[in-house]
């Protein structure tokens, strides 16, 4: 890591005289939370702060700049995560020591969605994200798809500040919600700012390590104004303490700090600001701030923690890469404009003005308008003709993008996200993000002929820009499927194709993602034989299947020995198990964690081939399935319903009714959180029922959990209803 506090960007690397910004001076963050904790409105606040929009709007008024869908703004959540480009000077204020005063600085912010049935927009942007500022709700505090983003953030090693927002709604907790991090998300969290009061008497916020008070000015309705103040006398203590705390917090894992508590010296702003930011970027502190983004107060000093405790591109490790020819060979790809170029693909876009849109993170290396790029999964080269400049829904043409820059091309074909781009003669492969499988799936017919041609090229094109949304046609059934992550996910599907692709189509009951499975261990034998007069056909595999541990996925071994099948027919028969393992034995779902070796055979030196073999495969594997206890699992959803007091008991019966397993009842100030583990099946039209039941009041959020065994009873209902049914309008 370069230690850049108060360094002229310049002066690290002369180079780079044609950028605007300096690496060194540049933040690539993200903007994650649960649903409604206030992603959106944060951001649209430090874009309003920070300059680049001239008037502040409102989620519930639908006109912020990054929620810029019709499906986004009509209702109020964020879909599709959004970039946005804007630029921080940090200010000169009297007491007060900041790391980069009167340096601009630039933030490239992406604006990612709360709502579960969306999580792979926050999985491919945490995946080329140097930063992340993660939202908590003052009142709900770590909720359930907070702890999913914040695991989505570990798992592609993204540093974090925390941002406890709604300090002004009745009910808000700071000290409890830091609490919450570490014991929930096991983060070694500590707070840079306290709250001055809470509720309706939020007046700002402390400066822990420049023991100063920020407090707005309350007859500035944009939160423009504040004046840096004494800390005031009832909070002096506090603050004093919090100071000690955040002190020993850091002198635990700094050796630089520990060393000075142990000979007392004193430690100076920055000097403690320097190691929040070692640690910080390192992942093993998280400091913590607040605030209200609705009404305007504590914003600013989050923008500079951003600058502050967040990476540069150059301060974090370089990306890893693989050898296209060898993939067990890694490499190294280190963020500089003078590297050979190499950007990762990580989300498409239907642009309706300019057309396909990608979007890349840059690594390492420039790329300039005219320049071929290859890739070297379809290996193949393309030329560049246009780059963008993403602000949302607006496109600013460019000649040069640099390495750390988010940006777009526009036209480039057969590319799909996670696609490496580079130049040839330097290939390499970056490690694409991981997106989870499909949960639901429903049928979809189109209305006319003429809308037929329209729908496949929609779909097809839907499915491009989002890992998670699948189509395909039933074998049997010859129907079109579509599948996604959950109703929500569907029903935007399906408002897209009226819109954006003008296509009318019928949809039919969701079906639900079953997998299949065996709970004993079993041997099973497959014979193909068929004689017609000239060469036959003859295959012959004997295997054994036994359940794997849950969640390890299949495994198909050979075992082999003395050539009883030929190493060339070995293969085939891995095929046929695979093919009858997608399939199923029950119901026709694919089957999971389940282990099967090939154990022996026999073959024919004239009549065997490849085909018989496959055939093979696939008759052993059922044989072996039915003697090993088949079962059907269905995914069962983690559910949080949050109501009032009065409506617990209705709520709480409905679960039950919906085949719920209720795992605690939590208070909280005026409302009660219920947790339980739902199956998906038993989820539909939830929305509409907890509504009803509370008279709007009550919210819901669910997220994948795991997969169960079927009941018999409903196991009867599924074998009966295996097929999808047409039936209402989009």
């Amino acid at each position: 890591m370069q230690d850049t506090d108060n360094i002229q960007a310049e002066e690290i690397n002369p180079n780079a005289s044609d950028r605007a910004y300096p690496l060194e001076r540049t933040r690539n963050i993200g903007i994650a939370a649960h649903i409604d904790a206030g992603k959106t409105t944060t951001t649209e606040r430090i874009l309003y702060y920070t300059g680049l929009i001239h008037r502040m709007g409102d989620v519930h008024d639908g006109n912020t700049v990054t929620d810029w869908m019709e499906q986004e703004r009509e209702r109020g959540i964020t879909i599709t995560s959004a970039a946005i480009t804007c630029y921080w000077t940090q200010k000169e204020e009297p007491g007060m020591v900041k790391s980069f005063p009167g340096i601009a600085h630039r933030i490239n912010i992406i604006d990612t969605p709360g709502h579960v049935d969306f999580t792979a927009e926050v999985e491919r942007s945490m995946r080329v994200l140097d930063g992340a500022v993660s939202v908590f709700c003052a009142v709900g505090g770590v909720q359930p798809q907070s702890e999913t983003v914040w695991r989505q953030a570990t798992k592609y090693k993204v540093p974090r500040i925390a941002f406890i927002n709604k300090m002004d709604r009745t009910g808000a907790n700071f000290d409890a919600v830091v609490a919450e991090m570490r014991r929930k998300l096991g983060a070694y969290a500590y707070p840079v700012v306290l709250p001055i009061g809470k509720e309706d008497k939020f007046k700002g916020v402390i400066d822990v390590i420049n023991q100063k008070a920020i407090v707005y000015d309350e007859a500035d309705p944009e939160g423009l104004r504040y004046n840096i103040t004494e800390i005031p006398t009832e909070m002096k203590d506090n603050a004093h303490l919090a100071l000690e705390e955040l002190i020993d917090a850091v002198s635990n894992k700094d050796d630089q700090i520990a060393e000075m508590v142990i000979m007392e010296k004193k430690i100076s702003p920055s000097i403690l600001k320097t190691a929040i930011r070692r640690l910080t970027i390192a992942l093993e502190f998280v400091p913590v701030l607040c605030g209200t983004a609705f009404r305007k107060k504590g914003v600013q000093p989050l923008v500079d923690a951003v600058v502050d405790y967040l990476p540069s591109p150059l301060d974090v490790p370089p990306a890893e890469a693989h050898d296209p020819l060898d993939f067990e060979k890694t490499m190294a790809v280190k963020t500089s404009d003078h590297g050979k170029f190499t950007a990762l693909v990580f989300k498409l876009w239907s642009d309706p003005y300019v057309g396909k849109l990608v979007f890349i993170r840059v690594y390492s290396g420039t790329l300039k308008n005219g320049d071929t790029v290859y890739n070297p999964r379809i290996r193949k080269r393309e030329r560049i003709n246009r780059l963008m400049m993403i602000q949302a829904d607006e496109r600013l043409e460019l000649d040069k993008v640099h390495a750390g820059d988010i940006a777009a091309v526009v036209g480039l074909k057969n590319v799909t996200t996670g696609d490496t781009l580079c130049f040839e003669d330097s290939a390499v492969l970056l490690e694409p993000p991981t997106f989870p499988e499909p949960v639901i799936s429903m049928a979809v017919e189109p209305k006319t002929k003429a809308d037929r041609e329209k729908l496949t090229t929609a779909l097809q094109r839907l499915s491009e820009e989002d890992p998670t949304f699948r189509c395909f046609t039933n074998e049997e059934t010859g129907q079109l499927i579509i599948a996604g992550m959950g109703e929500l996910h569907l029903d935007i599907i399906r408002d897209r194709l009226l819109r954006e692709f003008k296509v009318e189509a019928f949809v039919g009951a969701p079906q639900i993602a079953y997998r299949e499975t065996i709970t004993k261990a079993s041997k099973g034998e497959g014979k193909f034989i068929r004689q017609s007069g000239g060469r036959g056909q003859y295959g012959h595999a004997i295997i054994s299947i036994e359940p794997n541990t849950r969640g390890a996925g299949v495994e198909i071994v050979s075992k082999v020995v003395g050539g009883t099948i030929p190493k060339e027919y070995i293969a085939p028969t891995m095929a046929g198990i695979k093919e009858a393992i997608d399939t199923g034995v029950l119901a026709g779902y694919p089957m999971v964690d389940i282990k099967v070796s090939i154990l022996e055979g026999s073959y024919h030196e004239v009549d065997s081939s490849e085909l018989a073999f496959k055939m093979a495969g696939i008759f052993a594997l059922k044989d072996a399935a039915k003697n090993a206890n088949p079962i059907v699992l269905e995914p069962v959803m983690k559910v949080e319903v949050s109501t009032p007091d009065e409506y617990q008991g209705d709520l709480l019966g409905d679960l039950s009714r919906r085949r719920g397993k209720v795992s605690s009842i939590e208070a909280k100030a005026d409302i009660t959180l219920l947790n339980a583990e739902v199956p998906l099946a038993q989820m539909f039209g939830y929305a509409t029922a907890i509504r009803s039941l509370s008279k709007g009041r009550a919210s819901y959020s669910m997220e994948p959990s795991h997969f169960e065994p079927v009941p018999a009873s409903v196991l009867e209902v599924i074998l009966e209803k295996s097929e999808p049914k047409v039936s209402r309008t989009v």
